[in-house]
């Protein structure tokens, strides 16, 4: 049985290292949202040597575009996205101190280099599932970026909100380890 962990962010190496691929967590604390322009954005900056518009440092960064907020609730449906169209921008973004990623789907090599690199982990979150994630983001605010609409950067309050470890900083990674544990001839 995999294990429960609680996590609280801004993380650090000590609660990324705990993290082993198939481990269901439950995060706490403040989230950033970014899709693929906010990437772009984001990663042309640091390639300019420019400061960025948000600390990443120590934050998990969810690759999700919410639906409109209706109203009394702190944000809309709010399922992951397709995760690897990050792949490019991925491992910069760890570099300058962001401690993970939150999507569907795996990521890639260089992803994975990255992840062991700069101590990060990548978490995925059920797809279909976006209404019930919505009821851990307790409030959300866009902080960069807002003139993208759905692809702002939002940083998000969250309580228990529930991923499960897909890729961790050992090399670990749940969507290989699966194939293997359920292939049947070969």
């Amino acid at each position: 049985m995999a294990e429960i962990i609680k996590l609280t962010t801004p993380l650090d190496d000590s609660q990324v290292k705990k993290c082993r691929a198939g481990d269901n967590v439950l995060i706490t604390g403040p989230i950033y949202t970014a899709r693929d322009a906010a990437h772009k954005k984001l990663v042309d900056l640091l390639d300019a040597g420019k400061p960025l518009p948000v600390d990443l440092t120590g934050h998990l960064i969810y690759y999700v575009g919410p639906s409109p907020t209706r109203p009394g609730q702190a944000i809309g449906s709010a399922g992951p996205t397709t995760s690897y169209r990050m792949d490019p921008y991925a491992p910069k973004i760890l570099q300058a101190g962001s401690k993970g990623m939150i999507g569907k789907g795996e990521m890639g090599k260089g992803v994975a280099d990255a992840l062991q690199k700069y101590t990060g982990v990548y978490l995925t979150s059920v797809g279909g599932a976006a209404a019930l994630i919505a009821k851990s983001i307790k409030s959300s605010k866009v902080v960069a970026y807002e003139e993208l609409g759905a692809e702002a950067i939002v940083l998000l309050m969250v309580e228990n909100f529930p991923a499960i470890v897909s890729q961790d900083c050992y090399g670990g990674n749940s969507f290989v380890e699966g194939l293997k544990k359920y292939r049947i001839n070969g």
